[in-house]
């Protein structure tokens, strides 16, 4: 089993990006716990981030062919991207949305997420750790689509 975590704009920055919001813990740190959380679910994991849409898209598209799920936190991209949602349904792998802040709490632009509505759920506010919820809680779904399949 292979998940792709993909992070959009900025989160390279964590640690320096507005710490008083998203923490001081670094993009290294939150790298390390989704490599720990993909060793303790025993699958494989890539990470991905980029600050450029287009890019985003590109590896959404590539997932079709390489893995099982997507936790995806796309930032900014989450109330403005119209080209991320659809590149999530278009290849119809599972995919859970990430933010590490309460979005909820926040300026009312950022209640707007397009993605969503490709998405199976949502973890928000619950700081990095989000990331490793994602991963378990679409590590269960992947379990018992296979267990399902086998099934029949």
């Amino acid at each position: 089993m292979k998940i792709l975590v993909i992070n959009g704009p900025n989160l390279n920055l964590l640690g320096i990006r507005e710490p008083e919001i998203y923490g001081k813990k670094t993009y290294a740190d939150l790298v390390d716990l989704i490599n720990e959380t993909g060793g303790e679910l025993g699958v494989e994991v890539e990470v991905f981030q980029s600050n450029h849409e287009g890019d985003i898209v590109d590896k959404i598209g590539e997932a079709y062919y390489d893995a099982d799920g997507i936790v995806i936190n796309p930032a900014a991209y989450t109330h403005t991207s119209v080209a991320i949602l659809d590149a999530l349904k278009a290849v119809g792998l599972p995919a859970v949305e990430v933010h590490i802040s309460d979005v909820s709490k926040r300026e009312s632009f950022r209640q707007i997420s397009y993605v969503r509505a490709a998405c199976e759920t949502s973890f928000v506010g619950l700081g990095l750790e989000g990331y490793a919820e994602a991963m378990r809680f679409l590590y269960d779904l992947l379990n018992k689509k296979s267990q399902t399949a086998l099934d029949k």
